[in-house]
């Protein structure tokens, strides 16, 4: 294992992690959190580590290009207003059984080929103390929401 000057290690994954949610009825109705919400955790790293998350994608189950939302909260329980961050929209496609990927993940530092543009890696970490939520936003319940799926690994 390679080591900096400092004596740094690199970031190693301990085990894998693709979780695929229903986003059925799991509505929020704008991308602030105020007010009440249905939104669904996907990712609970109060007490690991964190986790990076190399893919984050949806499965279109409907023809209607839903906006999947997108949080942090220090709260494992609920999205509440105080605690809940907007990080993010994914928008499903419409046409059912299309994945679509979230284009708008955060750069990272990892080295990358050099290719003459100025393209760069995107994953999203959830530090430690965080829990990652998802809701689509809709003021009314949704029945076939598509289905959010996350693909990466914990520290």
């Amino acid at each position: 294992m390679a080591s900096t000057s400092s004596n740094k290690q690199p970031l190693l994954i301990d085990h894998v992690l693709h979780e695929v949610i229903n986003l059925d009825n799991r509505i929020i109705g704008q991308p602030d959190v105020v007010g009440t919400n249905d939104a669904i955790q996907i990712l609970n790293a109060i007490s690991s580590d964190g986790v990076i998350l190399e893919s984050i994608y949806t499965i279109s189950r409907s023809t209607t290009a839903y906006k999947v939302n997108l949080y942090f909260s220090s709260s494992s329980d609920y999205l509440r207003p105080i605690e809940g961050v907007y990080i993010g929209t994914v928008t499903a496609a419409t046409t059912k059984g299309t994945v679509v990927e979230w284009e708008d993940a955060p750069k990272i530092l990892a080295p990358f080929p050099q290719t003459g543009t100025e393209a760069q890696f995107r994953a999203l970490y959830v530090p430690k103390g965080v829990c990652l939520w998802a809701a689509v936003e809709s003021e009314s319940n949704v029945t076939e929401a598509p289905l959010l799926g996350v693909q990466g690994g914990w520290y």
